[in-house]
């Protein structure tokens, strides 16, 4: 298999080594931070990869996804507060356990559990990232717009509490992606005169100021909100993990990985319902359900296995169809870009190597994050509480800042991340999705190309999405899912209806 040779060379090159131990460490220490998210650091380190080698820029950004989604299992169980949102499943019980004086114990077992899913996810990437790209190379414009449209539907109705604001989400991600040149007229669209707007709104000053600084002024608003450590008192003895209390959490991580794994796979759903769907189905099978909720080992394990197996198989609809299964990747597609690397179907016929070494860098960087994890969580808990918000957050203020500028060097990418931080915001607060709407406006431009192409190979204009049997499968998945997702939600506002008369 190729990734063997990949291995070797990755662990032949230190320079590379040094990068994913240190995006281990970063990623664990941002997803630690409540509030903070591995979306956010990958968008503000962005721009220091237009500087790096296209492998260290990539497997650099991709080990702070594994190890921040990681490091959210820190807040959950020390603070109470989710370091990620995927993290709110470990909290149920981790924080329980924390009162208990079973903090370290907490921990070790989400860190095993976080390994042996991310572990399980990478492997079958790995496997089946090629095979998926060689069906892809297969499928013609028609095909792909479909499974672009079937993505938006997805991801809008999907991620979020409301279809209607997760449509709208995704719905203005495009319509700001429209901003600028038309790409076969060159007529200028939604500039209103504006010279700045004819090159289109960017990539990362957007995501920066979507994910950063949104981030930072909701935090900024809560301010009065203390982090605080569970006050259960520690005792060494009771922390020790013992063969005996893991073995029965192996049945839930090994269940939870594949429950992970395939949610990874579908864009848009992402770590948070793959951990909540984890977290049901093990409490469902459990032998004692009474004791989830008051501090059970296996409540820890499940969701934990569930959030990280997401990690790998979100890759796939990236690296075959150019379609990010979550917002880290909408990032990284940003980095291939950068590079001059092609992505889609083809990438596997001119950046194999490249591919399989980057796969090669996560399964290091889940040894990394692993062993840092299990021998010293509790030091980065105690770190974090001695930073405090007043020196943080006007430090990412100001890195924000300058990260906008550096991607092009031109001010007007800071006046688009300011007014996207406020939008970022205001859609938190409106319970609109930022994750929504930055994955549409990535989606966006591919989506365009391949829906003209379509057009320009059809003597019955839209019909040729009917006629074309996979171009109707994938729009009737997609209208498939949103008829789930709208009747799904209204039995469960006519259950909370129900439970309040």
């Amino acid at each position: 298999m190729d990734i063997f040779p990949a291995l070797a060379s990755v662990v032949a090159d230190p320079v590379l080594l040094g990068w994913v131990l240190l995006a281990a460490i970063v990623g664990m220490i941002v997803g630690a931070i409540p509030g903070l998210t591995a979306s956010a650091a990958i968008a503000m380190l962005l721009p220091l990869t237009f500087y790096m080698e296209p492998l260290p820029a990539l497997a650099f950004l991709y080990v702070i996804g594994k190890s921040g989604r990681y490091g959210g299992s820190v807040a959950a169980i020390l603070f109470n507060t989710p370091g990620t949102a995927a993290s709110a499943a470990t909290q149920i019980d981790g924080y329980p356990l924390a009162r208990q004086g079973k903090a370290s114990k907490a921990m070790k077992v989400a860190t095993i559990s976080s390994v042996i899913g991310d572990f399980t996810g990478e492997i079958l990437l790995i496997v089946g990232v090629a095979w998926i790209a060689a069906v892809a190379l297969k499928l013609g414009p028609p095909e792909l717009f479909a499974i672009y449209f079937a993505a938006f539907i997805v991801i809008g109705s999907v991620i979020g509490k409301s279809v209607t604001r997760g449509l709208a989400s995704a719905a203005l991600g495009v319509l700001v992606a429209m901003i600028g040149l038309d790409p076969i007229s060159s007529t200028e669209r939604f500039t209103y005169g504006s010279f700045d707007l004819t090159n289109g709104i960017g990539l990362v000053p957007l995501m920066i100021g979507i994910f950063v600084l949104g981030e930072v002024f909701a935090q900024i608003e809560e301010r009065e909100k203390s982090t605080e450590m569970a006050q259960g008192r520690e005792d060494p003895a009771r922390n020790v993990l013992t063969w005996a209390e893991y073995k029965p959490c192996l049945s839930h991580v090994a269940r939870s990985s594949f429950i992970g794994a395939f949610i990874g796979m579908l864009p848009g759903l992402g770590s948070a319902i793959a951990a909540f769907v984890a977290y049901g189905e093990g409490k469902r099978r459990a032998k004692d359900p009474t004791t989830w909720g008051k501090g059970a080992l296996e409540g820890v394990a499940a969701p934990e296995a569930a959030n990280n197996a997401v990690s790998g198989p979100s890759m796939a609809p990236l690296l075959t169809l150019g379609i990010p299964g979550s917002t880290i990747g909408a990032i990284l597609i940003g980095v291939f870009l950068i590079h001059g690397i092609q992505i889609g179907p083809t990438l596997f016929l001119t950046s194999r190597d490249l591919v399989f070494a980057l796969f090669a860098c996560g399964l290091i960087g889940i040894v990394m994050y692993g062993l840092i994890g299990y021998y010293g969580a509790a030091f980065v808990g105690r770190f974090i509480t001695r930073i405090p918000t007043r020196v943080l957050y006007p430090v990412i203020f100001l890195t924000s800042f300058v990260a906008a500028y550096t991607s092009r060097g031109n001010l007007f990418d800071v006046y688009v991340m300011v007014a996207a931080g406020f939008a970022g915001w205001a859609m938190r607060k409106l319970d609109f999705n930022p994750a929504a709407f930055v994955i549409s406006f990535v989606l966006a431009s591919g989506a365009e190309e391949t829906f003209r192409q379509a057009l320009l190979l059809s003597d019955s204009g839209l019909m040729i999405f009917v006629t074309r049997p996979l171009a109707l499968l994938f729009l009737l998945i997609g209208v498939a899912a949103l008829i789930f997702r709208v009747r799904s939600l209204g039995k469960r506002a006519r259950g909370q209806a129900l439970g309040d008369a």
